[in-house]
């Protein structure tokens, strides 16, 4: 009988599984420990920007005059001029620091009772936050001396500081929760100890082995910082769900009776082409990103497509040769009234809850269809108002933290300090007449003859309609004529920049993943009504996770219950990243369970009875990857970073969802109200091979087929 890749791989790994297995230890040595010795190269501020910030950014980037990083302290008194003896120690105490330049007479607010003392850390900024630690204990020190007044602090270096190691801490917490909950939940599904580690540990070193290629493609890509953390979500996650596709197929199998051998190529052939074919669609509708015209979107991209295909790889590789090699013995550690296999391999019969409660579906569907669109199309309706901005580290870290207070204090006493444009003025000759006659209009100049550039700070007080303003009208204004080509960057800017590309590039991503997922599900599966079906279901389960993200992070609604609270907005990038992470995904149980009916359709079963056992009989599975990428997802619901929150909270809402409404009652309605339709071919494809849904038939094997070495009983 013809196999596909996926049965001559796992057929070929069962036979040679030494291979297999130390080939797999030494790749993931390999990729670990020469990853870790090159380092992670991140991206610059011009590379993270786009439109006229990053023009500014790459103007100070070549010109080798490149942001030091500025530092902002306020000194509040309670009666005005209060606070000059404090000023005056402080300056003092950050001068003997040695790691300051431009430190600035301390300028009074309004009503008299604040100070605002500005400088510069010397060296790079890019290696700022690592020596701002002696700048820190200078203004805590004059703190501690001086009740009478309050000292706040906020800049590039203090918050590249508590950011990194927030960031640290936080991916250690997301490492060793993680890891755990999902053992936990391996546990209750199989019952077993070494079942429920196996997809743990390929999980974990298909991770490691990720980090490390990722460090080495870093110096080609630079990556953004958090580019880490969405790696392990992803790796981690779609790791663990492999291989318990596979692993539970295989387990089956068994149950039913087959022997190990056979058990064992029906789930290669079954379950490993559907994770080949879901993992070809995470990895290329990842690839969608590169489209963005974003290079934090190319490392998203790139970090997922090594992840993926690395736990793809080991999943249809590794995996069968260690359950080859274990046998029986995957069952070892049973823990009691959890492992429902008797001794004989067999048990009780599965899906029983999935079928009940598929019954009313498939009885009822034009019913539950219209019910279960009408629920995500609520849930998506917040959506409809949806804001997105490059969220400051002000909104990052929550309204009550240290440095968001220290920001909005700032902000209010000093409108503009903390975030002001910086205008980079570039010119043939920067000291021509005109140029220097427009320059002179700007308060804050600095000119850098050698380099013909010029920087200029202007303070935005009301934040976005001043830049407006700034680039629509004054600039013009002043420059118009005298050949200099100003460019503004800035936070403001530099969000504003960034917004208007991704609204640019999202249109042809979303037509890309669309493309993808149409192509490789008509290809699978050789049905457009399947291909249209599932663009439509990941619409709306992308719809409805929208939604949630918005009333939650956005309008606050319930997020005091996660440890959250409202923003105002969602962060720039998360509404794209969503949606190609969901699309791509979703296709693991879409493939998975479509798989199922259509196999049994193969076998000569009826659309809605195929319909009743693929269901039932993925339910088990499904449920259990749910239950794992929702609780992954959902820890780094808990972490620090507003973005992680939406990030973690949006993806475990949408794998819910799909998993459940769209899976079990959305999906199984909408192919029982089309019947027949849903395997329908288009002629330009009936002349192709069918692809083959079916279980192959047992192959006689040699009398001591190395497969079932190990196996008892």
């Amino acid at each position: 009988m013809r196999r596909n890749l996926a049965a001559r791989i796992g057929v070929w790994s069962t036979h040679h599984r030494k291979t297999a297995i130390l080939g797999w230890l030494l790749f993931v040595v390999l990729a670990a420990g020469i990853g870790g010795a090159s380092g992670m190269v991140e991206m610059t501020n011009a590379e993270n920007g786009a439109g006229d910030s990053a023009r500014a950014e790459q103007i100070l980037s070549d010109a080798g005059l490149s942001h030091r990083a500025g530092e902002l302290v306020m000194v509040s008194s309670a009666e005005p001029n209060g606070w000059r003896t404090a000023a005056r120690e402080l300056t003092a105490a950050l001068g003997e620091t040695g790691e300051v330049t431009g430190l600035a007479a301390p300028v009074a607010s309004r009503n008299g009772k604040d100070a605002l003392i500005t400088f510069e850390m010397k060296g790079d900024a890019a290696t700022a936050s690592d020596r701002v630690q002696p700048v820190l204990d200078a203004v805590e020190g004059v703190q501690e001396q001086r009740t009478d007044v309050t000292v706040q602090q906020f800049g590039d270096a203090s918050a590249g500081k508590w950011l990194g190691d927030l960031l640290s801490d936080d991916f250690k917490k997301a490492e060793f929760t993680a890891v755990p909950l999902a053992l936990g939940i391996l546990l209750v599904a199989f019952g077993a100890v070494v079942a429920a580690l196996l997809p743990v540990g390929l999980a974990l070193t298909a991770c490691l082995a990720a980090f490390g290629l990722l460090s080495l493609a870093s110096h080609q890509l630079h990556l953004f910082q958090t580019t880490y953390s969405v790696m392990f979500l992803m790796g981690f996650a779609v790791g663990v769900d492999y291989c318990l596709f596979y692993l539970r197929r295989e387990r089956d199998e068994r149950a039913a009776g087959r022997d190990a051998e056979t058990a064992l190529r029906i789930a290669a052939a079954t379950s490993g082409r559907s994770v080949l074919v879901s993992g070809l669609t995470v990895m290329v509708a990842m690839a969608g990103m590169f489209l963005s015209g974003l290079l934090l979107f190319k490392g998203f991209a790139i970090a997922t497509i090594i992840v993926v295909f690395i736990a793809m790889m080991g999943s249809v590789t590794v995996l069968p040769a260690l359950l080859s090699w274990l046998g029986d013995r995957i069952d070892a550690g049973r823990v009691p009234l959890l492992n429902r296999r008797s001794k004989r391999g067999t048990k009780k019969e599965s899906g029983r809850i999935a079928g009940k409660l598929l019954r009313p579906v498939l009885s009822r569907p034009k019913l539950f269809a219209a019910a279960s669109v009408v629920v995500l199309l609520v849930l998506a309706a917040p959506a409809l108002g949806m804001k997105t901005e490059e969220l400051g580290l002000e909104k990052q870290f929550g309204s009550q933290s240290e440095l968001a207070v220290a920001y909005r204090d700032i902000s209010e006493a000093f409108p503009g300090g903390p975030a002001p444009a910086q205008v980079v003025v570039e010119a043939d000759d920067i000291g021509a007449p005109g140029v220097r006659k427009a320059l002179d209009g700007f308060d804050k100049v600095a000119v850098h003859r050698a380099q013909n550039v010029a920087e200029i700070e202007i303070p935005l007080p009301h934040g976005e309609s001043d830049l407006t303003e700034l680039r629509e009208k004054r600039l013009p204004a002043a420059f118009d004529g005298t050949g200099a080509r100003a460019y503004v960057t800035g936070e403001v800017a530099g969000s504003t920049d960034f917004n208007d590309q991704l609204k640019r590039g999202i249109l042809p991503v979303f037509l890309f993943i669309t493309a993808v997922t149409f192509l490789v599900m008509l290809f699978c599966f050789r049905s457009y009504v399947i291909a249209v079906t599932a663009i439509l279901l990941n619409l709306l389960s992308v719809a409805a996770a929208y939604g949630v993200m918005v009333a939650v992070f956005q309008h606050g609604w319930g997020a005091s219950l996660i440890g959250s609270e409202g923003v105002g907005a969602i962060e720039s990038w998360m509404p794209l990243f969503v949606l190609v992470v969901l699309f791509g995904l979703s296709m693991d149980y879409h493939v998975f369970v479509v798989s199922r009916i259509r196999e049994a359709h193969g076998r000569g079963l009826s659309t809605p009875a195929a319909i009743d056992e693929g269901i039932r009989r993925t339910a088990g599975a499904v449920t259990g990857a749910a239950v794992i990428m929702v609780a992954v997802f959902a820890v780094f619901g808990t972490l620090s970073m507003q973005d992680m929150q939406q990030m973690g909270v949006g993806l475990a809402v949408a794998v819910l969802l799909d998993a459940t409404i769209v899976r079990m009652v959305l999906l199984p309605s909408v192919m029982a109200l089309l019947g027949e339709r849903n395997w329908r071919t288009p002629r330009g494809l009936s002349r192709l091979p069918a692809p083959d849904h079916s279980e192959p038939e047992p192959e006689p094997g040699p009398a001591a087929d190395p497969v079932v070495t190990g196996v008892r009983g």
